[in-house]
């Protein structure tokens, strides 16, 4: 399960999302999500989802690993969809003692499904075809205008691409200690539950212990390296941006009003 987790990941595929500038694909992302809350029936959200399947082939990225993505939020997933079958009042379907399905619940619950996966994939397409050190530019760029306002957005934009940069290595640091713990003769898939939290006890304190090494360790470096923040600091590239960034930008409203008036005129299957 440890594997599997891909978030934060950078593939160089060299696709033409790739070479998208990132505050576009940044852009893009942010209101794909504001976008995949406004839908309200299955047509538009259908819609939606073949946007999304088609700039997904356009990123050259596996679809195992989108796949890998998605699997640990199985289990967020079935808890969300439960919820949904058992807590949405309407026309019964079934009941067994207290708990009563409902169509309405059914129909809720798979709504809710698909947008969940929906995100999931969108906010993981942007770390798959962004670097750290484009994301960290754009996101400085963007919130550049609150630097008069005293806030300092380089640090800001340095410590959320930091954190996600380091996801994957504390993954790997993860994946290390548990099987250097089977070795030792540690029992950690089997048993109940209790016994299986109390077994991530010895994953999670050198998983800590390890954390704060890193962390010094990555502070020494950036001061070796006369790191003092953004003030005065250039850039060896200028993100500037194509045609191919105005195109994707005019496809993307084209998507969005294509949302707003398929929520029009579809208003009887809103959920």
């Amino acid at each position: 399960m440890i594997k599997d987790i891909t978030i934060g990941q950078y593939f160089p595929f060299g696709s033409l999302i790739h070479r998208l500038d990132a505050r576009t694909k940044l852009l893009l992302t942010m209101a794909y999500v504001v976008i995949i809350f406004i839908v309200g029936n299955f047509i538009s959200l259908g819609f939606l989802t073949v946007s999304l399947l088609l700039y997904l082939a356009f990123t050259k990225v596996p679809a195992k690993i989108y796949l890998k993505a998605l699997k640990p939020i199985v289990p967020f997933i079935l808890i969300t969809a439960i919820l949904n079958i058992f807590y949405v009042e309407g026309t019964e379907v079934f009941q067994f003692y207290f708990l009563k399905i409902t169509q309405e619940g059914l129909i809720r619950s798979a709504f809710v499904a698909i947008r969940i996966l929906l995100l999931i994939t969108a906010s993981s397409a942007l770390t798959y075809t962004t670097s750290p050190t484009e994301l960290t530019d754009a996101i400085e760029r963007l919130l550049k205008p609150l630097n008069r306002l005293h806030v300092d957005t380089h640090t800001f934009a340095m410590m959320m691409t930091i954190a996600l940069r380091f996801i994957p290595t504390l993954i790997e640091e993860t994946d290390k200690i548990m099987n250097a713990q089977k070795a030792r003769g540690a029992n950690i898939d089997t048993g109940s539950f209790l016994k299986r939290i109390k077994a991530l006890i010895p994953i999670l304190i050198p998983l800590l212990v390890s954390s704060f090494r890193r962390a010094k360790e990555l502070a020494d470096a950036m001061e070796c390296r006369c790191y003092s923040g953004g003030e005065g600091r250039t850039k060896m590239k200028q993100p500037r941006f194509a045609t191919r960034d105005i195109c994707i930008g005019v496809l993307f409203l084209f998507i969005m009003a294509s949302v707003i008036v398929l929520n029009f005129y579809f208003k009887g299957n809103v959920l």
